[in-house]
């Protein structure tokens, strides 16, 4: 035989499974009626393993381990069909579906906003690009932020949770876990650092430098190129331009935005100091309410996994076979459960599209905890 006739006999095969696993879920319709007519669980664990075992001792050595794949996957896609004819749809989709109703058709153009630092942040300059006319109230820290809009103080909060030189802003993902919230929109900042000094003041003068943690790392490169140069992390790149500006000492200096020089009356000794000029933090503005505003194309969930193999590669071949592109995949150890992780993804898919609904319908089923963070459109 060539290759085409080998084609043609998987050919044959694969009809007859189509006809095999269409006649399996059909079935399973007429179980999930039965179950929900009698008050039965979906999931029967003693049932699946029993079925598991008899198909390990009925098969040869060789194909187990694929058999043993092949038919947990058919368990859950069964369970999926029962769980869909049971809840049809599920009160998260029903809380999605009343928020875009709810939700105005326009992002508002003035807020009163929380963000981390003081003026002249990043995180100011993103809310004025998110913002026409942005009410700012500043706090601290990041927890600060997620206080303020599970306290009802301020209705948004705009925060930094990456950037594409230094990565992901860890703080902010675990504050995630412990606060309830939505994401409503995004943005992606151009961001340049300057090293910032008092005026007269050169450049080899300075023996310390401040700064925030994602703003050192992002500079690595110029600061490594700097002989007996201190570098001293605070909290906030505006926080470190301000403490410049106020200090007695003429030997220190501040990685900060160009409008931070303006603020507290810096010279800019170096300009653009970044490893790459490529570089753009992304900003998330959440909401302690539910608001999905029009265009939304963008969603981010959380979860944890069951803590047994293969548990994170069911939901990342769930997302596969849905077609929906996954642009992030963050995780986080969960506090007091070794070696546990929290499961942070961005997705992109419609919040419109029937892709999205089967996805919040599954989700439950295929880990311990979830969590819908919100869906959005981002601005570039």
């Amino acid at each position: 035989m060539d290759l085409q006739d080998y084609r043609k006999q998987i050919d044959e095969v694969d009809s007859e499974l189509l006809r095999l696993f269409t006649r399996r879920m059909e079935i399973c319709s007429g179980i999930a009626k039965y179950k929900m007519q009698n008050g039965i669980p979906i999931f029967d664990a003693a049932r699946e393993r029993a079925k598991l075992a008899d198909l390990y001792e009925r098969t040869d050595e060789e194909m187990r381990s694929y058999t043993n794949v092949l038919f947990s996957l058919m368990f859950e896609l069964s369970r999926l069909h029962q769980k869909k004819i049971i809840n049809p749809s599920t009160e998260l989709m029903r809380q999605i579906e009343s928020a875009i109703e709810e939700t105005d058709k326009c992002f508002p153009e003035n807020a009163l906003i929380a963000c981390q630092g003081v003026e002249g942040a990043y995180s100011q300059l993103a809310c004025e690009k998110l913002f026409t006319v942005p009410n700012i109230m500043y706090f601290s820290s990041f927890e600060g932020v997620f206080s303020a809009i599970d306290k009802g103080l301020c209705r948004y909060g705009v925060l930094p949770i990456e950037n594409s030189t230094a990565g992901s802003v860890n703080k902010i993902y675990d504050l995630m876990m412990r606060y309830d919230f939505s994401i409503v929109r995004s943005v992606r900042l151009k961001v340049d650092h300057n090293l910032l000094a008092k005026k007269g003041t050169k450049l080899s003068d300075i023996k310390e430098i401040f700064s925030h943690e994602q703003a050192i790392n992002q500079c690595a490169g110029f600061l490594s190129g700097l002989k007996n140069v201190k570098v001293t992390v605070c909290e906030n790149t505006a926080t470190a331009a301000k403490m410049v500006a106020q200090s007695e000492r003429s030997d220190i200096a501040a990685l900060s935005s160009r409008s931070s020089a303006e603020i507290y009356g810096l010279d800019c000794l170096c300009a653009s100091v970044q490893d790459t000029g490529n570089n753009y933090t992304r900003f998330i503005c959440i909401s302690k309410k539910l608001e999905i505003y029009a265009g939304a194309d963008k969603t981010s969930i959380m979860m944890v996994v069951s803590h047994k193999p293969g548990s994170l590669y069911k939901v990342l071949s769930r997302f596969y076979a849905m077609g929906i592109n996954l642009v992030k995949l963050e995780s986080r150890p969960i506090p007091d459960r070794d070696f546990e992780f929290m499961f942070y993804f961005d997705l992109e898919t419609p919040v419109y599209s029937d892709k999205f609904t089967q996805l919040i319908g599954e989700m439950d089923s295929l880990c311990e905890k979830f969590k819908y963070l919100g869906s959005y459109s981002e601005m570039v």
